[in-house]
């Protein structure tokens, strides 16, 4: 670890890259740094867990790898692959030119020149910057036998390729693992990583991210936009905003060259923030305005 000495410098990295942390995640960030440890980050989605990984890479100056979890997903689609097609056409070129070497052709088809790397093999191999940043993305979409086959692969840091034999890291990728809880990952697993619950900021902080990720937003506009969110949090909605469509909808009323949010600019930008035609239901009508003086009036002075 060549930056990040300290739980304030870690802070302080992150943040130059535009990603505003408390001190709780600052100091899991930087233990899993010292320690070599897998990060586990659990928490809704859009609330920071997939940028934490993005930020450290910049920061480090590492390569980010990413492993986009999904149902079905197995060891096979997430380490490597043959490419067939120039497998095939190297037999036939053999065919070809006649007196072929069975045995040589063999192991000429499985070398490393037909071989497709997949995020946990290309996580394995060195690289002169230094070991890369691996990021496994929601998890929690994944199968039960992928968790099995995970746990060997983040404890040992090797995978084995049958034709080729075992690929071990000269130096172990920091990891970065993501879940939206859709459902329980097993704890054998959490066991072997530092854990931490990634939550919604605070008024005050998500205020702060506004800042660094919209910093041509006025003062008063991202107050309002950040005290609109939040207050929007607490309805009974089928998917709350994450701090992701905070910033999306900042932008698309820069973009307006919208200075003060009414209920006429929300109804037409409700698309920026809310994800399902059920929520934006809710909010048509009266029920826009009045979550927006309620989040005014939580502006004003006590």
């Amino acid at each position: 670890m060549t930056k990040g000495q300290s739980i304030d410098d870690v802070q302080r990295m992150l943040g130059e890259q535009g990603y505003v942390c408390g001190r709780a995640l600052a100091t899991v960030v930087f233990l899993s740094l010292r320690l070599g440890r897998p990060l586990f980050l659990e928490g809704e989605a859009g609330v920071g867990k997939t940028e934490i990984a993005k930020a450290i890479a910049a920061a480090l100056g590492r390569r980010l790898i990413r492993l986009q979890c999904y149902e079905g997903l197995d060891a096979a689609s997430a380490v490597y692959d043959w490419n067939f097609a120039a497998q095939m056409v190297a037999i036939r070129t053999a065919e070809a030119a006649g007196g072929a070497d069975r045995a040589a052709l063999q192991t000429e088809l499985f070398s490393d020149e037909f071989l497709i790397e997949r995020p946990l093999l290309q996580a394995m191999r060195p690289d002169p910057a230094g070991a890369p940043v691996l990021l496994i993305d929601e998890l929690d979409r994944t199968d039960e036998p992928f968790e099995a086959f995970l746990l060997e692969a983040l404890s040992d840091f090797q995978v084995t390729i049958p034709e080729l034999g075992t690929v071990k890291a000269p130096e172990p990728p920091i990891v970065i693992l993501t879940s939206n809880r859709t459902r329980e990952v097993h704890d054998a697993l959490k066991r072997r990583c530092l854990y931490h619950w990634v939550d919604y900021p605070d008024f005050d902080r998500e205020v702060e991210i506004l800042h660094a990720r919209a910093p041509e937003a006025a003062e008063t506009l991202s107050r309002q936009v950040v005290a609109f969110v939040q207050t929007l949090r607490t309805e009974d909605l089928f998917k709350k905003p994450g701090v992701a469509e905070t910033i999306d909808w900042a932008k698309c009323l820069l973009a307006l060259d919208v200075i003060d949010l009414s209920p006429e600019v929300i109804a037409d930008t409700l698309g920026a923030i809310l994800k399902y035609q059920d929520d934006i239901q809710k909010l048509q009508g009266s029920e826009a305005k009045r979550i927006l003086d309620q989040a005014k009036a939580s502006l004003e002075p006590a």
